[in-house]
């Protein structure tokens, strides 16, 4: 119950203008604030028991200080934090999210592949954080400039099927001279399974038939890649 008269002092309102994470994002820009600060402004209020500063840090310490592991939280999940309900998990997840899509937008210059690592940096923005296994390829052109990538299918936490023939019908479609063949395994396993390999093989053979080379199949975790190509495999 309030006690009249009673002002709380962990109430952000009460706190110097310059410790305000809203005034100072103002007074300072962006950059200045700390990831739970930025949180706090999505959070909007905390409690009588804590500011929102206060619950931000408890919810970033938890995902160990990382937006990365913060980004794989769910509402059923921030929801258990005191003081946060359905309406802020909501807003919380609504920005990280269009924080990733920001990489999505095309950049009027066009992104060639040079290797594994510039497939791998590509991808990211589709495939990082996700829980589920996905598979995805990237069509290319004759001079190995990204066209497009296109997810192909969505699967499980343990794996995912691919139709070789939607792969084919997507690159002819779109015209493209090569694909690139990416799931990512959410376990983190960076080993490629037997059937990832039986896989690889019918789709680089059904690529030769077609005239339309396979250049790489990239296992994709949060923490690095495997190239079937880097490994002498495609």
């Amino acid at each position: 119950m309030a006690i009249k008269g009673y002002e709380n002092p962990r109430k952000i309102l009460n706190w110097s203008e310059e410790d305000r994470p809203r005034e100072k994002l103002v007074r300072k820009g962006r950059s200045a604030l700390s990831d739970a600060e930025l949180i706090a402004i999505l959070i909007g209020s905390g409690s009588m028991d804590m500011s929102a500063v206060d619950l931000a840090k408890i919810i970033m310490a938890s995902a160990g200080n990382n937006i990365n592991e913060l980004a794989k939280l769910g509402v059923k999940d921030l929801v258990k934090y005191k003081g946060i309900g359905k309406a802020k998990a909501i807003t919380i997840l609504a920005a990280l999210e269009l924080g990733r899509r920001r990489n999505d937008i095309i950049p009027s210059r066009k992104r060639k592949i040079k290797g594994s690592a510039s497939v791998y940096e590509e991808m990211k923005q589709y495939l990082l954080d996700k829980a589920h296994e996905e598979f995805w390829i990237l069509l290319l052109n004759r001079a190995n400039d990204v066209m497009r990538a296109h997810q192909v299918s969505v699967g499980g936490v343990s794996g995912t099927v691919a139709d070789i023939k939607m792969i084919f019908k997507l690159a002819i479609d779109n015209l493209a001279s090569s694909i690139i063949l990416v799931h990512n395994h959410p376990s983190g396993q960076l080993i490629p399974s037997p059937f990832d390999k039986l896989l690889t093989a019918q789709i680089k053979e059904a690529g030769q038939l077609l005239d339309l080379p396979v250049l790489d199949h990239m296992i994709f975790t949060d923490d690095g890649y495997y190239s079937f190509m880097d490994e002498g495999e495609i």
